[in-house]
């Protein structure tokens, strides 16, 4: 059975960093696509962030919507099947509840980064993430 247990959530004020982690067990995150989706209070979910499954070259490619690039980072150690997201220079507007996932799809075209929750068959608990001063 996959479980995908989160952690790392809190209140930060603008400007300030958050990381939240995602440990798996009952799936190998290095064979698998790991994707961050958001849902913000009266919105639809989105997609954020995913990570590629690693190729043996690297622990995969990681790829961010355009409102998080430069802020948002994807780390992932195997050893301990666990992946990172890391969130520095947070905007009120990064407020939500956050969820990682695994096991779907990253398809970025055009340089823009496409996730679809529904190709993704497990998910972690969700976690809050509020940003404000």
């Amino acid at each position: 059975q996959v479980q995908l247990v989160q952690s790392g959530g809190g209140l930060v004020q603008p400007g300030g960093s958050l990381r939240l982690s995602c440990a798996a067990s009952g799936l190998p995150l290095d064979s698998s696509v790991i994707g961050w989706f958001r849902q913000a209070p009266g919105k639809e979910r989105e997609g954020v962030s995913c990570i590629n499954s690693s190729d043996g070259f690297s622990d995969g490619f990681a790829h961010f919507i355009d409102s998080v690039k430069g802020r948002f980072t994807i780390s992932k150690r195997n050893a301990e099947n666990t992946v990172w997201l890391q969130m520095i220079r947070l905007k009120p507007e990064d407020t939500a509840v956050y969820y990682c996932a695994a096991g779907g799809i990253c398809t970025v075209v055009g340089g823009k980064l496409t996730l679809d929750a529904a190709d993704f068959g497990s998910w972690g608990q969700g976690i809050q993430v509020t940003v404000s001063s």
